[in-house]
């Protein structure tokens, strides 16, 4: 998302281009200060504590936080026999974590012999997200992945006529719907469950999750399996959308002011992992913490 994800300027997708007289690499990475202190808990103890933490945004990759090893607690990284190859950034060395009677294998990284141009990682170690407890900036947990602070999402209210079709049967239809505009996607439309025949949304229980919208749940429409989302409790930056609906414009048929919508090439959602052990109440929007 933002910068290297979906269709941001460094992903493989990018809808836009850089204005210059010769082509760039295709392959562009870029390294920022998080300037936030981040955390990482493992193992009921906090195993790496830092104000200089360094994101690297790779080319279809989510952001990923680099440590500096002074910021690491001694004896949590273990390293072993496993090195790979890194096409940008050469040899990796792969470290088990541990603390108090936990152990992550491959739960850490480090770029061991970088080149002169990656000199920002020199000395940093990068956490494996899924395989740690958690991962917090200051005291508030951050679910997901390393946030993307090029990461933005507006929504916008509108009179635009909306109707959503499967075969013969309206599913639903407004002049009021929610747009949202998120970084790297297209446009995508929200609709109050006042105005959606809900009798044809039948409930799965397949779920993902957006460490900028929260937790989502689906609903099938007859053989349009997934066809429909709504975050129903979406974090308060996005509270806007809470319980409303969104349709998949290459499942149904959604016409816009009588024009037909298309899911745009590359659009397809790649669906986030949430965090390891992370359950419905965590992924649920955040609280203030004691």
């Amino acid at each position: 998302m933002g910068l290297s994800w979906q269709q941001g300027p460094l992903a493989p997708g990018a809808i836009g281009r850089f204005l210059l007289p010769e082509a760039l690499p295709k392959r562009l990475l870029y390294a920022e200060p998080l300037r936030r202190r981040m955390r990482v808990r493992f193992g009921g103890s906090w195993i790496a504590d830092s104000e200089d933490v360094f994101v690297l945004f790779e080319p279809g990759r989510y952001p990923v936080a680099y440590f500096p090893e002074t910021d690491v607690a001694p004896d949590t990284l273990e390293r072993t026999e496993l090195t790979t190859q890194h096409r940008d950034l050469g040899p990796t060395s792969w470290y088990t974590v541990r603390a108090g009677e936990q152990s992550a294998k491959r739960g850490a990284w480090q770029h061991v012999e970088l080149p002169a141009y990656a000199s920002e990682l020199q000395g940093r170690v990068a956490f494996a997200w899924p395989a740690m407890d958690a991962f917090y900036e200051e005291d508030e947990r951050i679910l997901g992945h390393a946030a993307d602070s090029y990461h933005r999402i507006d929504i916008r209210q509108t009179s635009r006529s909306l109707v959503v079709r499967h075969g013969e049967r309206i599913i639903a239809e407004t002049k009021r719907p929610l747009v949202l505009y998120e970084s790297g996607f297209a446009p995508r439309w929200y609709i109050a469950r006042a105005d959606v025949d809900e009798s044809a949304l039948t409930p799965v229980e397949h779920q993902t999750f957006c460490p900028y919208k929260g937790l989502c749940s689906y609903y099938d429409i007859g053989d349009a399996r997934w066809a429909v989302w709504s975050y129903r409790e979406a974090y308060p930056e996005v509270g806007r959308i809470s319980g409303m609906v969104s349709f998949e414009p290459d499942l149904v048929c959604l016409h816009l002011d009588g024009t037909q919508l298309h899911l745009e090439p590359g659009q397809s959602v790649i669906s986030h992992g949430a965090d390891r052990d992370l359950t419905a109440a965590e992924g649920a929007p955040p609280r203030a913490q004691p």
